[in-house]
């Protein structure tokens, strides 16, 4: 039972610090959402999203965060 309140707790702050980084995004002007690349497409009554050019941009970023912090880590 450990384990799971222990993974939920992590769950939470990696949660918490991914809304944060969001926040500060928006904050500072970062335009994730509206990049060139991203597919958007509005009907009259509908409406489709696929951010992928942001979903690229966060996965590099996040790898090479996660790299350089598993790097420090092992050291």
């Amino acid at each position: 039972m450990e384990s799971l309140a222990r993974t939920l707790m992590l769950a939470g702050i990696a949660l918490f610090l991914i809304g944060g980084g969001i926040y500060l995004a928006a904050k500072f002007g970062i335009p994730l959402g509206r990049l060139p690349g991203d597919i958007r497409i509005e009907g009259e009554h509908s409406g489709f999203y696929f951010p992928i050019t942001s979903s690229i941009l966060v996965s590099v970023v996040l790898t090479i965060l996660l790299n350089i912090i598993l790097r420090l880590l092992k050291k």
